[in-house]
């Protein structure tokens, strides 16, 4: 693999825009590389390979004349299958979008595109997104890359995959329960989910109109180096006349935060899964790396976050699953993926009584979370609880995604970046998570246990 494919997109935008490589350059490698492996991953389900060389050679033209479109001149990028796409494809892992394909771009693909990303293709996701594994009816299974017998995670498992295995530079996912910051566990990668209200839904398939479940969902990118995710947030956040839980709130820079001074309460078990003893021993080195860059270090969890899976799951199926039934109507889908009608079917919608004391005890948990939180800057603790297991066991290996949804239910940033290594040589995340609107100190946290742990390492693939 060349060092062209191992670029940050930092990188690759500086040297295109210097004209060391060509846009045209950049993604025929990329392309190639995706043709080289995706028989064997599966990650990316839509390729636009003609169309992306021509937006590459029109890219290029445009520099020729001294015209620089954005950051992100000329660097290819994949997009979660959520996320409508003009022109190309987009299913949401639905059989009744198998043929969908939109004809405007969503809030965020088109802010990418103005900024000069190229669009390669689509990445794989379970149906509506809602798995922790990367399956479902209309492209089948994703596999990860670093052991084609594992799980990428969900639900932008295929975003997470197709970025380790270096066939696309960056990608944008979307996070209802960790559906970011999971598959970057998986799959080694880094991963932001921003603040509820920091980033549009407008044009994912989990959009602005669901009510009470809205603040559950961010969109968020993916990338090899948190660089690249501190690069792309800006771009991507902001106002956009169509999303109504929007907020605009300044973003803070990164490379401000100053480590030495800052206070992290550090969690290694939750007391609701008890994490893999490599990841225990990931968390742990992450708060010694932090602690040498002066960063004083604190055990300590918040008692009332134990309630957070329980509140998480009862909202999504406070409904008795009509949400499910709505969106599934909405695509013509009549026969859902299996998980999906196991999951949601059967369940009972809850009274209004119920309904507003499982309201009251979210607003209870983020109150909690947020007096916690006074006496902190950060908090260290696991992504999930274990690497990724092999394909068809995740729901057999207890809730592992936990430490990831309590940040859903907040709504506050959190970044995954690789902290370790499994015995097994499976990467092995961990979670940085801030106050609301602070995605510049978790940032600054990920990027310094980036670079003092080793982040991203190529796959075998």
């Amino acid at each position: 693999m060349d060092d062209l494919l191992r670029s940050s997109a930092t990188e690759l935008a500086a040297a295109i825009k210097c004209g060391s490589i060509s846009a045209e350059e950049a993604v025929q490698a990329h392309i190639r590389r995706i043709e080289g492996i995706n028989d064997r991953l599966n990650a990316v389900v839509q390729l636009r390979a003609e169309e992306a060389l021509d937006d590459a050679r029109a890219a290029d033209a445009e520099l020729a004349r001294d015209n620089l479109l954005g950051p992100l001149h000329g660097v290819p990028m994949t997009i979660k299958d959520s996320i409508d796409t003009c022109g190309v494809k987009t299913t949401a892992g639905t059989l009744g979008r198998s043929n969908h394909v939109p004809d405007r771009d969503a809030t965020v693909i088109e802010r990418l595109r103005k900024a000069g990303a190229i669009l390669l293709g689509k990445t794989n996701t379970p149906e509506l997104t809602l798995g922790g594994e990367t399956d479902n009816l209309v492209y089948g299974r994703t596999s990860n890359p670093y052991d084609l017998y594992c799980t990428c995670g969900g639900s932008s498992g295929g975003a997470g995959a197709i970025v380790a295995a270096c066939g696309a530079v960056f990608d944008v996912g979307s996070d209802t329960g960790g559906s970011i910051r999971l598959p970057a566990h998986y799959c080694g990668v880094a991963g932001l989910k921003p603040t509820t209200g920091r980033v549009p839904l407008s044009g994912h398939i989990i959009g602005h109109d669901l009510g009470m479940l809205n603040r559950l969902t961010q969109l968020g990118p993916l990338a090899r180096r948190v660089e690249d995710l501190a690069l792309i947030l800006p771009i991507i956040a902001g106002a956009d006349g169509r999303d109504p839980g929007v907020i605009p709130m300044p973003l803070n820079d990164p490379e401000a935060i100053q480590l030495e001074g800052l206070r992290a309460a550090v969690c290694v078990d939750n007391g609701i899964a008890t994490p893999d003893p490599a990841v225990g021993e990931a968390v742990r080195g992450a708060a010694d790396a932090l602690s040498g860059a002066g960063v004083e270090i604190v055990e300590a969890w918040p008692r009332a976050a134990t309630e957070s899976t329980r509140i998480w799951q009862e909202l999504l199926v406070a409904d008795g699953g009509a949400w499910i039934r709505r969106l599934l109507d909405e695509a013509g889908t009549d026969k859902p993926y299996p998980r999906i009608a196991d999951r949601f079917f059967g369940a009972e919608p809850v009274s209004t009584p119920e309904l507003t004391a499982l309201l009251s005890d979210w607003d209870r948990l983020r109150g909690a979370m947020l007096a916690f939180m006074a006496d902190y800057d950060v908090i260290i603790c696991p992504a999930g609880a274990y690497p990724a297991p092999p394909h068809g066991q995740l729901n057999t290996m207890g809730d592992g995604h936990t430490y990831a949804r309590i940040f859903n239910l907040t709504g506050w940033p959190a970044v995954a970046v690789r902290g370790g290594t499994s015995e097994h040589g499976l990467p092995i995340g961990v979670q940085i998570a801030a106050p609301p609107w602070r995605e510049d100190v978790a940032l600054a946290a990920a990027a310094h246990l980036e670079e003092a742990l080793g982040g991203w390492q190529p796959p075998p693939l």
